[in-house]
């Protein structure tokens, strides 16, 4: 980048202008343009011929100073031009005065036209292959593999994005999968291991994913298509949170709870005193019936309606809480109390989470 504003300020000493014309060529290359538009849209910019020479058979076109095409494959005797790898020639007439910035502006062109032609090239992958959403996932690819992933699968690298991550019963995780594209034509889904991902292209109303029987839900942030890593990294998170009573979390509700994801490992949370009484709990006879009590309490705040959401008379509840406190050693009918039971509970999920 030093070297790049080096050659700008010696071609211009407002280098202003040469972003300018950098930008142009950028937006012309992330829109994925033809070559005739290319060829057009240069000239309109430089009020000047420009054309290129293909190589091999390949395509000459060139275009007056107005943009009008014509198939031709004549250099005119004064131009800048520069020659691809494969021996394409892009050129820009001159008539004996050079145009400002022209250096910049032939080697973008260049790069730009061979950018487009290997577009052509190359056959158009089917929207929705699953390995173009894996690349588009993967923190391991460059961001012009992921760039040209997204814009395979009809999506702007800038444009919004959501991703969910759904855990659980293969099956009704594909069928869910499939209810979401039924609702909206651009999503993607793949299948990454225990994990179905699915991109959401945002509409600007935040969306609430449809649940299934066995399938829990995680749901990123809102950010630009080519953030997409991060965004399914936050959904990943969001999903080890879910649970068959909460089944769909979304990120932006974790607060410092995404935070513990990343810090705290299996280990860390087995060695927690709390966690280690639920699991003495979970392991009695009646174990699972009794964490769901607590969950219910901790949800509701309400020994009333805890037994409700249990299904169970409310005057069995007290003796199943006062069984609890014995063990975990401190009161759940209060406030702090509560809470330290509610992490507790948290800090197991995510403890038992494999996702």
């Amino acid at each position: 980048m030093k070297g790049l504003l080096l050659r700008l300020s010696a071609l211009d000493p407002d280098a202003e202008n040469a972003v300018r014309v950098i930008s142009f060529f950028d937006h012309l290359i992330t829109g994925r343009v033809d070559l005739r538009t290319l060829v057009r849209s240069v000239a309109e910019l430089t009020g000047a011929p420009v054309g290129v020479r293909g190589a091999q058979g390949g395509e000459s076109i060139r275009a007056d100073a107005a943009g009008r095409l014509r198939v031709d494959d004549r250099i005119p005797a004064i131009a800048r031009s520069a020659t691809l790898a494969d021996g394409t020639v892009v050129w820009v007439a001159t008539d004996g005065d050079p145009l400002p910035l022209l250096d910049i502006l032939v080697e973008r062109f260049a790069i730009a036209t061979e950018l487009a032609l290997d577009h052509a090239r190359t056959p158009r992958a089917e929207l929705g292959d699953p390995a173009l959403v894996e690349l588009a996932l993967a923190e391991s690819a460059g961001e012009a593999e992921r760039s040209r992933a997204l814009h395979l699968l009809g999506l702007a690298t800038g444009s919004p994005l959501r991703v969910l991550a759904l855990a659980g019963d293969p099956t009704h995780a594909a069928l869910l999968v499939a209810t979401v594209q039924a609702d909206n034509p651009g999503v993607r889904g793949v299948s990454l291991g225990a994990l179905h991902a699915v991109l959401l292209p945002d509409s600007g109303i935040d969306p609430t994913p449809p649940t299934a029987a066995g399938v829990i839900v995680g749901l990123s942030h809102r950010g630009p298509a080519i953030t997409a890593p991060r965004l399914w990294h936050q959904a990943r998170t969001a999903v080890r949170y879910a649970t068959e009573q909460n089944p769909l979390v979304r990120a932006v509700e974790l607060g410092a709870l995404a935070l513990l994801a990343d810090k705290l490992g299996p280990a860390d949370i087995g060695r927690v005193e709390d966690v280690t009484a639920l699991d003495q709990l979970a392991a009695e006879p009646h174990g699972p019936d009794l964490l769901a009590v607590l969950i219910a309490l901790c949800a509701t705040q309400s020994v009333r309606q805890a037994a409700t959401v249990v299904h169970r008379h409310h005057s069995t509840i007290p003796a199943r809480l006062a069984h609890a406190e014995a063990v975990l050693g401190f009161p759940v009918d209060t406030a702090p109390g509560r809470f330290r039971l509610t992490l507790a509970l948290t800090l197991r999920t995510l403890r038992d989470s494999t996702r």
